[in-house]
C-alpha cells in the first residue's frame, strides 16, 4: 500500500507533527479540529492539499474526545483503514467496541515521542525520527496494519509490536510515572524563596523539565491509565517511606544511590537499541570562526561517527573545549588523526 491522502483529527502537537512530516514524503494531509483555529494553523504550515480519496484516518483527538468523533469519520470515510495515536490503548479499544466502526478497520497505535509544549505551532516534521512506535495489530485487517507500518517508516520511527494491555503497564512506567514525579518535584518549589531557586543548576531544570506539560492533557492520561499506575505510586512511596526512615544511615543512603544508578543504566539508548558506554575525548580548539566545522571535517575524513558532543566556553576565552562521545574504538581512532593534522587532543576517558 503507498499513502496518498491522510485526514488527521486533531490538530495538536502530534497531529500536526504527523502532518508535516508526510507533507515532506510527499503524502496529501488533511486536517481537522473542533478548534477552527488550530485545524487552520495546522493545514496552513502542512500546506499539503489533495483530491486523492482518503485512505487512512488518524485519531490526535485528547482520549476524552475520541468517543464524539468515532462515528462521524467513519460514516465520512467508510473505506479508509483508522488508526489512533493516544497514550491508553485498552480504554481506546473499548470505546472503539462500543462505536459503529468495526474493530477489524481501526489499528491501536501510540508513537513514543512529545515535547513538554503542545499545539500546532510547536511541531516538528522530525519529531519521530528514531521513535519507538507500538502498534497492535491483534485481529486487525492486514491492509490497515500496513499503512499503519507505512506511516511509522515514512515518518522514521521503528515499529513495536506489543498488545494494548501490556502497553499500558509499560508508559505507566517508563511515561506516566516519570511525569507525575516530575511534577510532585516542581510543586515543592512553590512558595519557596526566589533566592534560593536562583540557584538553580541543570539537574533541577532537567529533572522538572516535563512538569511544564499541559495539565489538561495529562490529567486525562493519569486518569485513563490510573489502574496501571496505582501499583507504581505504591512501589514508590513505600521506597520514599523506607528512604525517610534511615536518612541518617549512609549505608542506606549509598544503597538507594547506587540502586538508582542500576535503573538508569538498563535505559536503552539511541532508537531503542542496547544502551551504549561511550569514550569521551577532549579537544582544545582556538576562539575563532570555522574552528567547529573544521573539527567536524576531521571525523568525516577519519570515518568517525560522533553520537554527542558539549562545548565549554567562557565569555573572552581564548580556548574553548569540545568533548566528543565516541564508541571506544572511534576515540582512539580519531585522536591519533587529530593528533597528527596538529589538533590540541587530550587523554580519552570513559
Amino acid at each position: 500500500m503507498t499513502l496518498s491522502h491522510v485526514k488527521i483529527v486533531g490538530s495538536g502537537l502530534i497531529g500536526t507533527s504527523i502532518g508535516l512530516g508526510l507533507a515532506l514524503k510527499g503524502v496529501g494531509v488533511t486536517m481537522s479540529d473542533s478548534d477552527s483555529r488550530a485545524a487552520g494553523l495546522a493545514q496552513d504550515l502542512i500546506k499539503s492539499p489533495t483530491s486523492a480519496p482518503i485512505d487512512l484516518v488518524i485519531f490526535a483527538t485528547p482520549i476524552g474526545a475520541l468517543n464524539s468523533v468515532l462515528d462521524s469519520e467513519f460514516l465520512a470515510n467508510p473505506k479508509a483503514g483508522f488508526i489512533d495515536i493516544g497514550s491508553v490503548k485498552s480504554k481506546v479499544k473499548v470505546e472503539v467496541s462500543t462505536s459503529k466502526l468495526d474493530s477489524k478497520r481501526f489499528l491501536p497505535t501510540h508513537p513514543m515521542a512529545g515535547r513538554e509544549v503542545g499545539g500546532a505551532e510547536s511541531a516538528r516534521a522530525d519529531l519521530f525520527q528514531g521513535r519507538p512506535w507500538i502498534i497492535d495489530a491483534q485481529g486487525v485487517d492486514a491492509d490497515v496494519v500496513e499503512a499503519g507500518v507505512e506511516l511509522i517508516e515514512l515518518l522514521g520511527g521503528h515499529k513495536i509490536d506489543l498488545d494494548s494491555a501490556s502497553h499500558d503497564k509499560a508508559v505507566a512506567l517508563v511515561s506516566h510515572l516519570p511525569q507525575l514525579v516530575a511534577s510532585l518535584l516542581a510543586k515543592q518549589l512553590s512558595g519557596a524563596e526566589q533566592g534560593w531557586l536562583d540557584l538553580a543548576g541543570a539537574g533541577l531544570r532537567d529533572t522538572t523539565r516535563i512538569a511544564g506539560s499541559d495539565s489538561k492533557l495529562w490529567r486525562e492520561i493519569i486518569t485513563a491509565n490510573s489502574k496501571a499506575l496505582s501499583p507504581l505510586l505504591k512501589s514508590l512511596q513505600g521506597d520514599l517511606t523506607a528512604l525517610i526512615a534511615s536518612l541518617e544511615d549512609e549505608e542506606v543512603v549509598s544503597d538507594f544511590i547506587e540502586a538508582g544508578q542500576k535503573g538508569r543504566a538498563r535505559i536503552p539508548g539511541k532508537h531503542g537499541g542496547k544502551a551504549r558506554e561511550y569514550t569521551y575525548l577532549p579537544i582544545v580548539i582556538e576562539d575563532k570562526p570555522g574552528q567547529l566545522a573544521a573539527l567536524f571535517d576531521e571525523c568525516a575524513d577519519a570515518s568517525v561517527n560522533v553520537e554527542d558532543l558539549t562545548i565549554e566556553h567562557s565569555p573572552g576565552q581564548f580556548t574553548g573545549l569540545i568533548t566528543l562521545a565516541l564508541s571506544k574504538a572511534d576515540a582512539v581512532t580519531l585522536a591519533e588523526h587529530l593528533r597528527s593534522n596538529g589538533w590540541s587532543v587530550h587523554s580519552p576517558r570513559s
